[in-house]
């Protein structure tokens, strides 16, 4: 039987295009089983050196009856200054994990150090370096005129336990803690300084 002149290949280019629609129709099978990959495991698989896992600046906001149990932990900031979350009872706080030499955590600096003055009545600020001894925290501090202290967790204990809100590197990471002391809302990358008051004015308005 002669084969019709629309399906019989022609030269080597009609070849190609057949062997590539055959691997196609091969792999894309397979592809659909396949899960995309979260960002951040991603950024984690690829282990470029970097040193940090940067988010996307998504938010995630944890309504009051899905809220876990208060934080509780004890520290020291960089100045020797005791840090207790049984004193934050009846007051939002915004906690920021950071290091100095971590591109994102400076883009956002000067608005954490801006939004932590406009709300200095009603929110505490406090940051947590996971990486930096005295001097480099310092300076940063410095440089970008930041007011509010910073607890050292190089061993990374804090981070440890919070790693059901703060994945392991993913710096920075902010969270919005409710009145009674419970993560309520967590910014995964650079805190948008209008998203981040917004969380803040929320929290501030709810009931204690």
């Amino acid at each position: 039987m002669t084969e019709p002149s629309s399906l019989r290949p022609h030269g080597p280019g009609r070849r190609s295009l057949l062997r590539a629609a055959l691997l196609l129709a091969a792999v894309t099978p397979l592809a659909a089983c396949v899960a995309p990959e979260d960002d951040l495991a991603k950024q984690a698989r690829e282990g470029n050196g970097k040193n940090y896992i940067s988010g996307d600046s998504s938010v995630q906001e944890y309504p009051l009856d899905k809220r876990g149990e208060r934080i509780e932990l004890s520290s020291t900031t960089f100045d020797g200054e005791k840090v207790d979350t049984a004193a934050w009872t009846g007051r939002v706080v915004v906690m920021n994990f950071w290091y100095a030499a971590c591109p994102p955590c400076r883009i956002e600096a000067p608005d954490m150090a801006a939004l932590s003055r406009e709300f200095a009545d009603n929110v505490d600020f406090l940051g947590v370096n996971v990486r930096d001894e005295k001097a480099a925290a310092e300076a940063f501090e410095s440089t970008f005129k930041i007011p509010y202290p910073s607890i050292k967790d190089n061993d990374g204990e804090i981070q440890l336990a919070m790693t059901k809100y703060v994945p392991l590197q993913a710096v920075p990471t902010t969270l919005v803690i409710d009145k009674q002391g419970r993560v309520a809302a967590r910014i995964l990358g650079v805190a948008e300084k209008p998203t981040l008051k917004a969380l803040i004015v929320s929290r501030i308005a709810e009931q204690a």
